[in-house]
């Protein structure tokens, strides 16, 4: 576990907040380190310990079982901006991140979602929040531009039609887009991430345009390729959610063709991330949500 430490303030980047360059952040989910413990009477009968023990162990196993069998129902909970546990691959699908680390902010500077922040600025260098590829994956090479800022005419080429480009184009101007941080990798299941984080002056700024323009209850506002019908993931955990980040989940619906498609959209202060997966024969959930989960921590 590293410890973070605040450094330096950072030199030119945005005028609101540091753009310091930085390695890629590096971190994971928390796993459930106990099971279940009985409190046993002081004084009780030997065939009585024995029906105690037994419903002990019962409880364990059925522990276990819940743990294992609803993997799609883990959370992450609120941790400290220092340090995030690791983790190793698990049986429930989770994919193998590793180890994640923010980068350290100007002194004296908060946090995002710190009540003393009310733009909602992040002080930490936007490319550097963006989340780590998991072991084993094929980064794409372009993702990120040339100097780790993905131009828009990028971002906007995943989405499905010229008039619907043009349209968020627009938006985007409007509300004052600042630049974007983006990430793409490929797992060997043939599961295809792109990660983009959009940067806006305020979070109030950023508030408006997600839920006015860009997601609603139903879908998302604008398809992105390869994807028409979309359905609000209502069984998304809600221990996954964290508190002040709002956030739209969605899965294609069927019939898909030969992919489907997994769309996040969440603003956490004054940044929007907008993460796609798509999969032949189907995104599976599990990974799905512990990338969303993983990337609202970093931004948190």
């Amino acid at each position: 576990m590293t410890e973070q430490t605040q450094g330096p303030a950072p030199q030119g980047g945005d005028p609101q907040g540091g753009d310091p360059q930085g390695g890629d952040p590096q971190a994971a989910v928390p796993v459930p380190s106990s099971l279940p413990v009985a409190v046993l009477p002081t004084a009780v009968s030997h065939k009585d310990r024995r029906k105690s023990r037994a419903a002990l162990r019962w409880t364990a196993v059925a522990a276990v079982f819940c743990l294992v069998g609803a993997g799609t129902a883990y959370g992450v909970s609120r941790m400290e901006r220092t340090d995030l546990p690791g983790l190793a691959t698990a049986s429930d699908g989770r994919w193998d991140y590793p180890e994640l680390v923010r980068p350290p902010l100007p002194p004296g500077s908060p946090g995002p979602l710190e009540t003393g922040n009310r733009a909602g600025t992040h002080y930490a260098d936007l490319r550097a929040l963006v989340l780590p590829a998991p072991r084993g994956a094929t980064v794409e090479p372009g993702a990120r531009g040339t100097d780790g800022w993905l131009p828009v005419k990028d971002f906007l080429a995943d989405y499905a039609t010229g008039e619907n480009r043009r349209d968020l184009a627009q938006k985007l101007t409007d509300h004052g887009l600042r630049h974007i941080a983006a990430r793409g990798w490929t797992t060997p299941d043939g599961t295809r991430t792109r990660i983009r984080l959009l940067r806006f002056g305020t979070a109030a700024v950023s508030e408006t345009l997600l839920a006015g323009d860009l997601a609603n209850a139903g879908a998302p506002a604008y398809p992105v390729r390869g994807a028409e019908y979309y359905a609000l993931d209502e069984t998304f955990p809600p221990g996954a959610r964290m508190k002040g980040v709002t956030l739209f989940p969605y899965a294609e619906t069927e019939p898909y063709g030969a992919e489907q498609v997994r769309q996040a959209y969440f603003a956490a202060g004054d940044t929007i991330a907008v993460i796609t997966q798509t999969r032949k024969g189907g995104v599976d959930a599990v990974p799905f949500r512990q990338t969303v989960t993983l990337q609202t921590e970093l931004l948190s």
